[in-house]
Formats: C-alpha cells, sequence, structure tokens
C-alpha cells in the first residue's frame, strides 16, 4: 500500500487543482496512463479526500469564513494592507484578489465587506490610458459597478476599491484595505 502514496497525492493535488463542480466526476474517473489497477486502487482513497474537502467548505462556509458563488470561492484574512501586499497576500494562498464579473460575485464580496465593516481592493487597476480600467491581465471590464460619477481618478487613482454598499471607486493604491481573495 505504501507504493500507493505518491500516485494516491500526486492524482489528490490535481482533482484538487480543478473545480469543485468536476471533482466528484473527472478525477474519480482516473487519469490517462495510469494502469486500471492502481487507478481502482486510487478510487477509494480519493473519493474520502473529496468528501473531506466538501465537508470543510461546508464548515468554512457555516462559520462564514468561506464564501461561494458559481465556481468561485472568496474569503478573507481580515488584515488591511495596501494593493500590493493584498495582491501578493492572496497569490502566495494560491488565488488572487478578489475580482467580480458578476452582480453575484459583487455581492458575495460585499456580505465579506459588511461582515467585516470594511472597504477592499479589486482586481482591477487603470490601464495606460486614462481613466480604462482593467483586469489585472489586462483585460477590458467585462461587469463593473462605479458608485455616480466615478472613475473620477484622471490617472492619480490607479487601484479600485469596493465601499460597503457594493459600489466601486477609484483609489490610490498606498491605502489599507480588507484583504479579500478569490479562489
Amino acid at each position: 500500500m505504501k507504493s500507493l502514496v505518491q500516485p494516491i497525492l500526486l492524482l489528490a493535488a490535481i482533482c484538487f487543482r480543478t473545480s469543485l463542480a468536476q471533482l466528484s466526476g473527472n478525477c474519480l474517473s482516473g487519469l490517462p496512463g495510469i494502469p486500471e489497477t492502481i487507478d481502482r486502487a486510487l478510487q477509494a482513497p480519493l473519493l474520502s479526500i473529496n468528501q473531506r474537502i466538501a465537508k470543510l467548505e461546508a464548515v468554512l462556509s457555516l462559520t462564514g469564513q468561506l464564501y461561494q458563488v458559481g465556481g468561485k470561492m472568496f474569503a478573507t484574512n481580515g488584515e488591511q494592507v495596501d494593493f500590493e501586499a493584498s495582491k501578493l497576500t492572496c497569490e502566495k494562498a494560491g488565488g488572487r484578489i478578489a475580482t467580480p464579473k458578476n452582480e453575484a460575485e459583487n455581492n458575495v464580496v460585499l456580505s465579506i465587506l459588511k461582515k467585516h465593516n470594511k472597504y477592499a481592493y479589486l482586481g482591477v487597476t487603470e490601464g495606460v490610458i486614462s481613466s480604462i480600467y482593467l483586469y489585472l491581465d489586462g483585460t477590458p471590464l467585462s461587469y463593473s459597478n462605479w458608485n455616480k460619477n466615478e472613475p473620477n481618478g484622471k490617472g492619480k487613482e490607479k487601484c479600485v476599491e469596493m465601499y460597503t454598499d457594493g459600489l466601486w471607486n477609484d483609489k490610490a493604491c498606498n491605502q489599507n484595505r480588507l484583504t479579500v481573495c478569490e479562489f
């Protein structure tokens, strides 16, 4: 059984990185190249791992430490830091700074902000052209929720924060805001 530990961990790591909606299907059916005998031997431990992950998600959601919408999960460490530190914190945790791409995701981030009564930076910054805001990967916004008369920084406010009412504001990146990550 010891010889199965490495393949189990490898398969578990691969499955963990797939979306949660796919965990029960794709990972349990095996991976190409793994002999059928090992594949069958891995199915029971993998099912157990999947069940434990589901329970942990339920506990974290129940305690208000994890919020889910669609295929995304959102969480905060409760710390307030500047934009770069928040971005780095999320990356170190295996995620990225919260980037709502629809109203449902915006509302989940809003729930976190209301709970902590704090503003948060979003994964949106001003591009090279003043007043044109982009996702961190450089793609144009497909969703926004700007406050009235925003953005108004005209090149001086490169980051975007979300208020505790869910509306967005362009802001200097050196302010301390609640770290909210998405996974």
